[in-house]
């Protein structure tokens, strides 16, 4: 994660990104112009040193990706650049995922120089990908929430093994890992103890189970519902509570890690 001051510097020059190459009208712009672009944005936006930590044309099997981004050595993500004119397909995010898997890189980053589609690439039998955010800088008034996405590529946080720690945020949060842990037996008994005292009946733990699937399975109107505040131990928890709240917090997807 970036500190707030980088963070703030990050917003910056993504604002100087979009003006500079997306205020102006480009759209006959081919794969090598828009490579151009893509310098820009990993060494004038990302912090990464040119030539030292960006490679271009990667040799990968007798072909080549467009870029590797290491440090000292570490090969961290690959992207894949296609023409600005051109809409991102499924076709293109085959050839990212074959680049990164033939080489045993982690993560693929496809781009057109406006839209952004970041990857984790799973070495799975067979091959999967996961994709973990989407950009589109062309839009103006998502140009700050593009900067909760883009800190987790910058070097600051790529060299302090920051995408780690963001799939493992992804992970945690992702439904089927959430959907396991309330299926747990020790949920299972808090939900029906909750339910016995509650309604002052006995339930099973089948039919508390199978109430519980149902949640996953119908749809259920939320809005309205009443959830329990969660209460700080003591008054310090609060007070930090309050700080963290009143400092500029980051969100990417369903998470909210700090800035």
């Amino acid at each position: 994660m970036l500190t707030t001051a980088k963070y703030k510097k990050l917003i910056k020059a993504l604002k100087e990104y979009r003006n500079t190459f997306l205020n102006r009208k480009l759209n006959d712009l081919d794969e090598s112009g828009t490579r151009i672009m893509i310098n820009a944005l990993l060494t004038d936006v990302l912090g990464y040193t040119s030539i030292e930590e960006v490679k271009t044309e990667y040799m990968i099997r007798g072909t080549y990706a467009d870029y590797v981004i290491q440090i000292k050595g570490v090969r961290h993500f690959l992207v894949e650049v296609k023409g600005f004119s051109l809409e991102l397909s499924e076709k293109h995010l085959r050839q990212a995922i074959n680049y990164g898997a033939n080489e045993g890189i982690e993560w693929a980053l496809l781009t057109n120089g406006k839209q952004f589609e970041f990857y984790k690439i799973l070495f799975n039998k067979p091959i999967e990908s996961k994709k973990v955010f989407s950009i589109d800088l062309t839009d103006k008034s998502q140009l700050k929430n593009s900067a909760k996405y883009f800190q987790y590529l910058h070097k600051d946080s790529v060299s302090k093994k920051g995408l780690d720690h963001y799939w493992n945020r992804c992970v945690a949060l992702d439904p089927i890992t959430v959907a396991s842990i309330l299926l747990d037996g020790k949920i299972v008994n808090h939900v029906k103890r909750t339910l016995k005292n509650k309604f002052k009946n006995k339930f099973s733990d089948e039919e508390v189970l199978n109430s519980i699937k149902r949640v996953f399975i119908d749809s259920i109107n939320i809005d309205g519902m009443k959830q329990k505040r969660i209460k700080k131990s003591n008054r310090h928890t609060r007070r930090s509570a309050e700080s963290h709240s009143n400092k500029n917090s980051i969100v990417i997807a369903a998470e909210s890690p700090k800035a």
